[in-house]
């Protein structure tokens, strides 16, 4: 195998393990939403990362409420060249429950991992709630809720 087709097989590998237990099916599709969202902020996309919210997403950052692709992305915009610049997102699922066929509900753990770090900070760790919709096909993000976890 060439040395480019061994990396390839390494990245789906490692990204098949992000799936944890939801692996097949309508679980799994929906799950793709905090895995694009999860590349999105990796590559420090602020665009990419508001295209995964529906045109009026939600997305609460501390006391403020983002209502729209366009808030998302001026907000990581800035985010991303600022504090949050080369910093990863690290989640793990927890749940991932259909509620209807085309609305789910998904939990992780995760948090923000600091620039240059490979792991979260102690106390860094957050429960992420995001509840993801299929609009023609495609299923997208339409609200993202972070807490800290306290431990």
């Amino acid at each position: 195998m060439s040395a480019k087709a061994s990396k390839l097989v390494a990245g789906a590998k490692e990204w098949a393990s992000y799936y944890g237990d939801f692996t097949q099916g309508e679980e799994a599709a929906a799950f793709t939403v905090p895995l694009r969202a999860r590349a999105m902020w990796d590559a420090g996309d602020a665009e990419g990362f508001a295209d995964v919210f529906v045109e009026n997403g939600s997305f609460l950052v501390g006391d403020q409420q983002l209502t729209s692709q366009s808030e998302i992305r001026d907000y990581m915009k800035a985010a991303f060249a600022g504090g949050l610049a080369g910093t990863t997102f690290a989640q793990e699922p927890v749940e991932v429950k259909l509620l209807t066929p085309d609305v789910a509900l998904v939990i992780t753990n995760g948090g923000i991992v600091a620039a240059g770090a490979t792991e979260l900070a102690p106390g860094a760790s957050t429960r992420d709630v995001w509840i993801t919709a299929k609009q023609d096909g495609v299923w997208q993000l339409v609200s993202l809720q972070t807490s800290p976890v306290k431990g």
